[in-house]
C-alpha cells in the first residue's frame, strides 16, 4: 500500500544571526512532524583565509532533544562542554544528545577557512521523549568512510540511524527512526520502504523527483501521512535527497530557543541552569 502525501511544504528564507537558511520545519504551514521539530539547509560560501574564531556558531547552550548535522559540503570542528573535540567532513554526520544540557559551538574546520569554499550542511532537531531529557549528553561523529552505505541501481543509500534493507545506521536514537542520505541518478526508479506506524518526510537539497507521481522539486519538502508502506520515487532529475522517519513520541512540547521541554516550568529551569552553569562551561581553543 501507497503512503499518502500530506502536505508539500516549500522551505522559507530565515536568518540565523547573519548567515540565511533554507527552512523547512517549522514554518507558517506546518510546525512540527513528531519527532522532529525543525530542519534548515545552509548553503553559504566561506571566503578563503576566514578567521576560524569569528565564523561559524560560537559556543551556545542546549537542553532535551538531539542536534543533527549532515555535512555536504566543507567541513564542522565541533567543540563542546562535555571535552569533545571533533572534525566532522564532506559526507559525515555529527549528532549531539543533548539531555539534560550541553553546551556547544560549530566553527569551519582550520584548513578548510584557510582555503575557502561553499559550506553545505543540513540541521535538523530531533525531540527526545520526557524520561530521556534528564540523561547526561553524548556527542556521536561519524565520518562518511563509517557509514553503512547501499548502492542499488543507480541508487547510494547511506544508513546513518535505524535499518534500512537489513543495514543498520552507526547512530542509536532514542526512539525507533530511520534515517537516509541518498542519492539518485535521472531516470532511476526505486520503491521507498518505511513502517506504515512512522512519521516520514523527505527533503530535496537538488535535482526533481517524481514522489507518488506528485512532482517535488530543491528545497521542497514531502511530509506523509502515517499509513501505507511504499513511497514510489522516480527521479526526474539527479538528486540528492534525505529521508526523516520515526515513531511519535506524543507528548506536549514546549520550546524557546535552544530548549526543548515538556512545560513552561521546565523551560524556565534550564535557563537558569545555564545561567548558573550548571551545562558546564567552554572555552574554545583555537
Amino acid at each position: 500500500m501507497l503512503k499518502s502525501i500530506r502536505k508539500i511544504i516549500t522551505a522559507e528564507k530565515r536568518l540565523l544571526g547573519s548567515v540565511e537558511t533554507d527552512q523547512v520545519l517549522p514554518t507558517e504551514v506546518i510546525g512540527a512532524v513528531d519527532p522532529f521539530l525543525l530542519l534548515h539547509h545552509i548553503k553559504v560560501r566561506v571566503p578563503a583565509n576566514t578567521d576560524e574564531k569569528s565564523n561559524g556558531i560560537g559556543p551556545h547552550p542546549h537542553r532535551g532533544f538531539s542536534a543533527v548535522t549532515f555535512i555536504y559540503r566543507g567541513s564542522i570542528h565541533h567543540r563542546d562542554s562535555l571535552g569533545n573535540s571533533s572534525l566532522v567532513s564532506d559526507g559525515g554526520t555529527q549528532w549531539i544528545h543533548t539531555g539534560e544540557g550541553v553546551i556547544h559551538s560549530e566553527r569551519p574546520g582550520r584548513e578548510f577557512a584557510k582555503l575557502g569554499g561553499i559550506q553545505e550542511i543540513i540541521q535538523f532537531w530531533v525531540n527526545s521523549p520526557a524520561k530521556f531529557k534528564k540523561d547526561k549528553p553524548y556527542y556521536f561523529p561519524l565520518s562518511e568512510i563509517l557509514t553503512p552505505r547501499i548502492e542499488h541501481n543507480q541508487i547510494s543509500i547511506s544508513v546513518v540511524a535505524g535499518e534500512y534493507m537489513k543495514v543498520s545506521g552507526p547512530i542509536k536514537t532514542l526512539t525507533p527512526q530511520t534515517i537516509l542520505r541518498i542519492t539518485i541518478l535521472k531516470g532511476a526508479t526505486f520503491p521507498l520502504q518505511i513502517p506504515s506506524n512512522y512519521n516520514c518526510l523527505i527533503y530535496l537539497l537538488d535535482g526533481d523527483l517524481k514522489v507518488n507521481n506528485q512532482k517535488v522539486l530543491p528545497k521542497q519538502m514531502v511530509v506523509f501521512e502515517r499509513n501505507g508502506v511504499i513511497t514510489n520515487v522516480v527521479a526526474v532529475k539527479s538528486t540528492r535527497f534525505i529521508v526523516l522517519s520515526g515513531i511519535p513520541i506524543n507528548e506536549p512540547i514546549v520550546s524557546y530557543g535552544p530548549y526543548v521541554m515538556n512545560s513552561e516550568d521546565e523551560i524556565e529551569r534550564a535557563i537558569s541552569d545555564y545561567r548558573r552553569g550548571k551545562m558546564g562551561s567552554l572555552d574554545e581553543t583555537f
